[in-house]
């Protein structure tokens, strides 16, 4: 029988462990449910339904992939799964690379229903460009459908590349991630670039950000990089870099810089995975 002090909920964690279904903690449902008038089986049907907001993996070339995930395991499943041990295992996906979404889908739902001891079903959406409150009449291009390949996981403003055209753009992507440089946990990011000036090679861009993968620093402290790196290399005569990030123990931390043309107000908005 599964015991919950033997798992590692409340005590230090190593955060940069790779994919292992070994993480994964089931804690027997039989046990609490000895205390509940229970004699002739369950008096109920239905699932536990958990979304997971910060999913990614890499592909065969090494550009992140994120989605949003909808796990269902069955109320009278012989387990559930223990919520730190969980977040550790969908934390291992994080750099293990993937031929497509179905391949991981098929894992996540082989592991989760041994675990479980019962099917487990797993559906994972895109996290799309769509931003509640996000009313202007600028037009977000997202980048994180670009087929590139990826080498750099630490902050590198040499992969940005301009050219001479001038352009007035509104630019997303949903790949940010960097991590907590106390604990170590990751923290995951939408981030908006409006920019003027010479035209930034989408690539290039969207490398550069992903470059922040394994970066240890804060959040604030981030957009100020991605800003500082973006007015001085490619030279921007306007510019304003606003990070939507996934909140953490009910906070979530919203960093928007721009320079003095605009306006020093964030916008209020809500991304899918917020």
């Amino acid at each position: 029988m599964s015991d919950a002090s033997k798992s590692l909920l409340g005590k230090e964690t190593d955060y940069s462990q790779g994919y292992s279904p070994d993480l994964l903690f089931p804690l027997d449902r039989s046990l609490n449910r000895q205390t509940l008038p229970f004699s002739d089986g369950l008096p109920f049907h239905g699932e536990d339904l958990w979304t997971g907001y910060e999913l990614s993996w890499l592909n065969m070339k090494g550009k992140p992939v994120v989605a949003i995930a909808e796990f269902r395991l069955p109320a009278d499943s012989r387990s559930m799964i223990e919520s730190k041990s969980f977040k550790l295992y969908l934390n291992g996906f994080n750099h293990e690379r993937f031929v497509d979404s179905q391949a991981v889908q098929t894992t996540l739902e082989k592991d989760l229903s041994e675990a479980a001891g019962a099917p487990v079903s797993v559906c994972l959406r895109a996290a799309t460009d769509a931003a509640e409150g996000l009313n202007d009449s600028r037009d977000w291009v997202c980048l994180d459908e670009l087929d590139i390949s990826c080498e750099d996981f630490q902050p590198n403003p040499a992969l940005l590349k301009v050219g001479d055209e001038q352009v007035n753009e509104a630019l997303c992507s949903h790949l940010l991630r960097s991590n907590c440089p106390v604990t170590g946990q990751p923290d995951w990011a939408s981030i908006y670039i409006h920019y003027s000036g010479k035209k930034i090679n989408h690539e290039s861009l969207l490398r550069y950000l992903i470059s922040f993968r394994q970066c240890q620093d804060f959040h604030e402290h981030c957009v100020e990089r991605i800003f500082s790196d973006l007015q001085s290399i490619c030279d921007c005569q306007s510019l304003s870099v606003y990070a939507r990030y996934t909140r953490r123990g009910g906070l979530d931390i919203n960093p928007y810089r721009a320079t003095f043309d605009l306006s020093n107000k964030a916008p209020v908005i809500r991304t899918p995975r917020q």
